[in-house]
């Protein structure tokens, strides 16, 4: 037992040994606007007030702090906060309009209070500390507290009581019998940023590996520390989900919307050989995947060339591009021709970020001679130097403009995590040492910036760019996807949970691979992914496997029809995606939210990683059991409706739901007002001349819906419309009002559909149209009989020039 004891002390010095505090307040204090310093007996710790909810803490034990970076914060100018600061004997307390920080001089810690008094997160002392290179801070962990965010998570959702590490990769070795990688290491898009249930979130502002225990050693502590840097983070008091979001999207950035066609379908192609079948690719097999689609009636926007339409180089194989055609492709320029006179609105090239030599071209060569690759051990390297506006002027002049002068319209970044790291396709490194370390992080967001800025410059409409790794900041370049998660049940509800978690953590733009990336896919599994892929921010359909390649007529009838069906929906759903997204550039709020976001006072909520909602109105609870017909389903607080029944259900409660292989469990909120567009197989196919609003009537209940002119930039300026949509139902009758559209943009004229969810046992007896009865004018939008399966259909004689009124009773 005294060996133990003598074991335990040595272990105690040993740490003590080589950790350091920031110490004591010594002397005095500088207020320069909303920067606040404090000189400690071992460094320095600087304040900076962002808004009256949120402040920058900064730590240095050699008084000097870093440069400000872009990459993954793009604002540190903030307007003036009015903090009041009291220099009490034994602490300091600033006070916001929203909160009292109540700072320790000895030992120098940090506590803060909400406007009331009440606490929101304390210190435990000589929290602050140093250990060799490592910095990091400790807290303590209140009784009920829970934690979210993160980044794209496998795993779980709710932190409390585990570890993670963050560090850009898809985890290393083949873990499973069948299938690739651990989905307990997999982190793509790691976000170092969280928050919590107590209504305040951090985010660590330090692109080196982090390390975050949030309660697993000690369950009345967390901490977070990083591998080197400085200790930077801010703390941001929402006290909502929604609100905290909000003010972290404000520090790195908020989504930009996407040209409304994206939206719409994308789809990848191996060119018909992926890997080992590369003699397979061509450019005919490419205009005839897009014409197939053409002829089955399925709708698609975008398509992309995956690998091995380029040829692998001398040095780099297939981790590397080197921008020359495979000699299979005969006539790009035609490809692209005939692929964008079928109505696609973008075709792109997959690519990695290392330069490599071809058979006629050498662009490795000449970009090393030039210093343009970032280097490796002291010599020229081979990924292009992202981090160098010439070397990716360069990369953009010499490289992709070979392609998008034969029209190439956006790239799909891959394999950023190779940088400083080992890569999938080689045993290459790639750049090493501290600075590599730094960079590594945040290497896949410059990588993904360039070809976004410069294609929209280029294209001359919004940007667009598909990335698979990321981390604070991503979300600027959008859209990311979820990588290469192979066709097996046992992915499917871990990858749902990836877009919830990276949602959570400011990542709204987010895709995967519907059915999987590798191996072929059973029809089941690919009904259902399909089903889920059409209710996410992005849809998408790739695969690899040979010669399938999540081809929707590959996989059966069932599978067909199921692709198409949900397919056309989503097309329907236009008006109300668009509308979210521009919600998502305004607020932070992802498109597809965890249904913490919204419930984060529900614990019933905490662990929910497959059921979410899909914008304002609905709720979407994917199948993800092998031959599953039923699922059981949590519906927070309020009244909710069965999307394809019109069954009723009362919130905060379970309800076990029939789920055949063609539908997926869809709820709405009671009072949802929905509104959809004509059917189309591509974007802009007709005019959107009738809107049609899908209304679940319950009491009082609005909807804005959002429009611009769908591809410009200008919605930045508020180059854009709203059109309020009101519904009141009450015992005498119900209203619906939709008024005429405000701000600057002018949309297209069109009338509207009424698809009211009618509840009631009895057919309406009085309809009205701006006090107009409907019936007596024998209007040509009259129905008989007037609700027909629980529908009531109405359309008007008004258009959008004026505000309309509908009054049925």
């Amino acid at each position: 037992m005294l060996k133990k004891y003598l074991v335990l002390a040595l272990i105690l010095i040993s740490f003590s040994a080589y950790s350091q505090t920031i110490g004591d307040y010594k002397t005095g204090f500088k207020r320069q606007g909303n920067a606040i310093s404090f000189s400690t007996s071992k460094g320095e710790v600087k304040f900076d007030f962002c808004t009256p909810e949120m402040f920058r803490v900064r730590t240095s034990w050699s008084g000097q702090f870093e440069k400000d970076e872009n990459l993954m914060v793009i604002n540190y100018n903030w307007t003036n906060v009015t903090a009041k600061v009291e220099d009490k004997k034994d602490q300091f307390i600033i006070t916001t309009s929203k909160l009292i920080i109540k700072i320790n001089k000895a030992p120098f810690k940090i506590d803060v209070f909400d406007a009331k008094g009440k606490l929101l997160n304390a210190e435990v002392n000589g929290s602050i500390a140093k250990e060799n290179t490592k910095v990091g801070v400790t807290k303590k962990l209140q009784a009920d507290e829970h934690f979210f965010g993160f980044g794209e998570r496998m795993d779980f959702m709710d932190r409390r009581f585990k570890k993670v590490t963050l560090n850009v990769g898809r985890g290393k070795g083949l873990p499973h019998a069948i299938g690739a990688y651990n989905i307990l290491e997999a982190n793509y898009c790691p976000v170092p940023f969280f928050m919590s249930t107590k209504g305040y979130g951090i985010f660590l502002h330090n692109s080196f590996a982090t390390e975050w225990d949030m309660g697993s050693s000690n369950k009345d502590q967390y901490s977070f520390k990083a591998a080197d840097g400085e200790l930077d983070y801010y703390f941001i008091y929402g006290p909502t989900f929604p609100a905290i979001l909000n003010s972290y999207t404000s520090i790195t950035g908020k989504s930009p919307m996407l040209p409304q066609f994206a939206l719409g379908l994308h789809a990848g192609t191996y060119s018909g050989g992926t890997w080992g079948h590369e003699e397979k690719t061509s450019d005919h097999y490419v205009v005839e995947l897009a014409k197939k689609y053409r002829e089955l009636g399925i709708p698609v926007d975008l398509l992309w060339l995956d690998s091995t339409w380029r040829l692998f180089g001398e040095i780099g194989g297939k981790g590397a591009t080197s921008f020359e055609w495979r000699e299979t492709f005969k006539d790009p320029k035609s490809m692209f021709d005939s692929i964008y006179a079928l109505n696609y609105k973008m075709v792109g090239l997959h690519l990695r970020p290392r330069f490599d030599n071809a058979k006629k071209l050498n662009l490795l060569d000449q970009a090393q001679a030039k210093g343009f690759t970032y280097p490796e051990n002291g010599k020229p390297g081979e990924f292009v130097n992202f981090f160098d506006d010439k070397a990716t002027q360069w990369w953009w002049e010499n490289g992709v403009m070979r392609v998008a002068k034969l029209g190439a319209k956006f790239l799909k970044t891959d394999e950023g995590s190779a940088f400083g790291a080992l890569a999938n396709e080689s045993e290459k490194i790639g750049p090493t040492g501290k600075d590599a370390q730094r960079l590594h992080n945040v290497f896949p967001i410059a990588y993904a910036k360039a070809p976004f800025l410069e294609f929209e410059k280029f294209n001359g409409f919004r940007g667009l760019n598909q990335t698979r790794e990321g981390y604070s900041g991503i979300q600027r370049y959008p859209y990311i996807f979820a990588g290469d998660w192979p066709s097996e049940w046992q992915y499917f509800a871990p990858v749902i949970k990836a877009g919830l978690n990276v949602g959570l953590s400011g990542v709204g733009s987010w895709a995967h691979c519907m059915g999987g990336f590798e191996h072929q896919a059973d029809p089941e599994l690919y009904i259902r992914w399909v089903q889920f892929g059409m209710f996410s921010p992005i849809a998408l359909v790739f695969g690899m496997d040979h010669p399938g390649y999540k081809e929707p007529w590959k996989y059966g009838e069932d599978a067909l029809r199921n692709f198409k069906k949900y397919d056309l929906l989503r097309y329907r759903l236009f008006p109300y995606m668009y509308t979210s997204m521009h919600q998502q550039y305004e607020t932070g709020l992802p498109m597809m939210r965890a249904l913490v976001l919204s419930h984060q006072d529900d614990e019933n909520v905490y662990e929910i990683g497959d059921q979410y909602m899909f914008g304002d109105n609905l709720m979407v609870a994917p199948v993800t059991t092998n031959g599953a017909i039923t699922r059981s389903v949590y519906l927070p607080k309020g009244t909710w409706f069965n999307y394809w029944s019109g069954e009723k259900y009362e919130g905060k409660s379970y309800h076990h739901v029939v789920a055949p292989l063609d539908t997926i469990p869809l709820f709405v909120k009671a009072g949802s007002i929905i509104p959809m567009q004509p059917e189309m197989i591509y974007s802009g196919e007709k005019p959107v001349d009738v809107i049609t609003l899908d209304i679940f009537p319950f009491g009082e209940s609005s909807y804005d819906l959002y429009e611009d002119d769908n591809l410009s930039s200008n919605y930045k300026t508020g180059n854009f419309a709203v059109t309020n949509i009101t519904s009141s139902l009450k015992a005498d009758g119900l209203t619906i009002k939709i008024a005429k559209p405000v701000g600057q943009f002018k949309p297209t004229v069109h009338k509207y559909e009424l698809r009211i969810h009618w509840s009631g046992n009895n057919q309406p007896e009085v309809m009205t149209e701006n006090g107009v009865s409907l019936i007596a004018n024998q209007y040509s939008g009259f129905v008989s009989p007037l609700v027909i399966n629980k529908i009531l259909t109405i359309k008007s004689k008004s258009d959008n020039k004026t505000d309309i009124t509908f009054k049925i009773k």
